[in-house]
């Protein structure tokens, strides 16, 4: 019996590995889900930067988490704010040993907004069409002149359901609006494009506008986009078209920041 049961107990030990092993080397090969990420991981956490083609001194803001007037002072880089491929960028001041946990701070403008009392879960559901302009001319409804805050009233980017919502542990910076490939994108409030492409890793194809000197939005994961590097656009324009880039699901990623830090773009978009 005791020999027996030596002789039996390597061969279960084998059909045990091979059954362990087989999946990993003949059988179909598990790819991991594609997630969004909100945030760049491309140079995290370095205390330099090299730039690449592309590359913008607000990109790689952007990217960083920072105020650009923070790195252009920090490099000594004058207005326009001009970089070049291969040029070394600090990220950090000079002589900053170490970088306090990054954090999702939303800051109230100088000049509060009117009273916006809602829950992120009292504004899901489909934006409806009056959230955005009749047209390319028109200064808007009185409901979406109701909010009065940086660059002045804005409008909704896409129109869809609301299922990713900003949230202030920094693990989402802004809203996630479901939509169909090749539905419009709209610039929320009119501004310059300082950024279009895709060297932001986790935002597909990605579009920065500059607002004022504090306001800045983000409308990533295009499919398509149709403005160009330092073109200025106006409120409800038509920027890009949705897509899937950088992410598993066609949607709009939108974020808004403020010197450089995420807030929520609920408290800026008209009510729905």
């Amino acid at each position: 019996m005791t020999i027996k049961t030596r002789s039996h107990v390597p061969a279960f030990g084998i059909i045990l590995i091979a059954a362990v092993l087989l999946p990993g080397c003949g059988g179909q090969r598990v790819t991991p889900e594609v997630s969004d990420q909100a945030m760049s991981l491309r140079f995290p956490e370095t205390r330099y930067r090299t730039v690449f083609h592309g590359d913008t001194l607000y990109s790689i803001a952007w990217e960083s988490g920072r105020d650009y007037r923070e790195l252009a002072a920090w490099n000594n880089i004058p207005p326009p704010y001009t970089i070049h491929v291969g040029q070394r960028l600090r990220l950090f001041p000079p002589r900053h040993k170490s970088r306090p946990a990054r954090r999702s701070v939303e800051t109230r403008p100088n000049h509060p907004p009117q009273a916006i009392v809602r829950s992120d879960r009292e504004a899901a559901g489909h934006i409806e069409s009056h959230a955005l302009p009749r047209t390319r001319h028109t200064q808007g409804s009185p409901r979406q002149r109701a909010v009065q805050t940086g660059p002045g009233p804005w409008v909704w980017p896409a129109k869809g359901k609301i299922i990713g919502w900003f949230n202030h542990s920094g693990t989402e910076n802004g809203l996630d609006i479901a939509g169909w490939r090749g539905e419009p994108v709209f610039a929320a409030a009119a501004g310059k494009v300082v950024y279009q492409g895709s060297g932001l890793r986790g935002y597909g194809q990605l579009i920065i506008i500059k607002h004022n000197d504090d306001y800045f939005s983000a409308y990533a994961h295009n499919n398509r986009i149709l403005v160009r590097d330092g073109e200025w656009v106006k409120r409800g324009q038509k920027i890009a078209e949705m897509g899937d880039t950088g992410t598993d699901k066609v949607k709009l990623h939108f974020e808004i920041r403020r010197h450089g830090s995420p807030v929520n773009p609920l408290r800026y978009l008209p009510k729905l």
